[in-house]
């Protein structure tokens, strides 16, 4: 059903654009609540993961056969429709990519069952930029990590701007949010009970270079990284079995972290299982 908007205020989108992302998150509270995914591809890969669609709002230049295959796919849901001035409406809003659409979140609950068959993880701690966050999450999906472990003070993967930054790959790559305790340290500890090792990403006297050729050999490495500016926590560091630096040239002393991800992930990735 397309309907014709000449005020967001005509929809719930007026109140779903008005919320700060956090209200939206408890929505439905005590159910999980909603996220907006922003532009054909992203919500595209949300339908593909699983994901419900409750509304789209589309500015109405956007419309051609991509949108519409994407109308196509999300049922009988209602389809809003309005002028790009319409969608910029709302004070402190800017549409960049002119499809937006509505969904419901799922519960994705951790358990060390799920990570039996993986090899390679990788563990934030508190990182709270979402453009970082989704960098980080698009070279996880690029670059071999089997799934992403997040301490309780990230931001959320499926805010609009990490899930675009990421170009959708927040609904590929399989995602956790520990819990409040025992976090990063405890988790690292129970992990290594299965077998994992671990890898922090820190500046610290007694690192190992991220070319060593113990961490590539690696059967199950957990690559930690934490916070912009603080970097991890000592207990988080304490709690892996090596600390890593990227060689670095011209007296830089660090990466941002969406950038060592990338560095990390690659140079840390699985070898090759051994043929039969």
């Amino acid at each position: 059903m397309q309907i014709e908007l000449q005020a967001l205020g005509d929809s719930p989108w007026a109140e779903w654009l008005s919320c700060r992302e956090p209200q939206l998150y408890h929505y439905y509270e005590p159910e999980p609540g909603l996220f907006i995914a922003e532009s054909p591809n992203v919500i595209a890969r949300a339908l593909q993961a699983g994901y419900e669609p409750v509304s789209l709002l589309i500015d109405r230049k956007e419309l051609g056969a991509q949108t519409e295959a994407l109308i196509a796919q999300c049922g009988s849901i209602p389809v809003y429709l309005a002028e790009n001035a319409v969608l910029n409406s709302i004070r402190g809003m800017n549409l960049t990519r002119g499809v937006l659409c509505a969904m419901r979140r799922k519960p994705l609950l951790f358990s060390h069952t799920v990570l039996q068959s993986m090899r390679r993880l990788a563990l934030l701690e508190n990182v709270m930029n979402p453009t970082n966050l989704g960098a980080v999450f698009r070279s996880a999906a690029a670059l071999g990590i089997d799934a992403v472990l997040l301490t309780a003070g990230c931001t959320d993967p499926l805010y609009r701007r990490a899930a675009r930054v990421s170009m959708g790959t927040v609904f590929q790559v399989p995602w956790y949010i520990l819990p409040d305790a025992p976090e990063a340290a405890g988790t690292l500890q129970d992990l290594r009970k299965d077998g994992w090792q671990s890898a922090a990403m820190a500046l610290r006297n007694d690192s190992v270079s991220i070319d060593a050729p113990q961490l590539r050999a690696a059967e199950k490495l957990v690559i930690v990284l934490g916070t912009e500016g603080e970097g991890l926590a000592p207990e988080t560091i304490a709690a892996c079995d090596y600390t890593v630096r990227i060689p670095m040239s011209h007296g830089v002393d660090s990466l941002n972290v969406a950038a060592a991800s990338a560095v990390a992930f690659w140079a840390l990735r699985a070898s090759a299982a051994p043929e039969p």
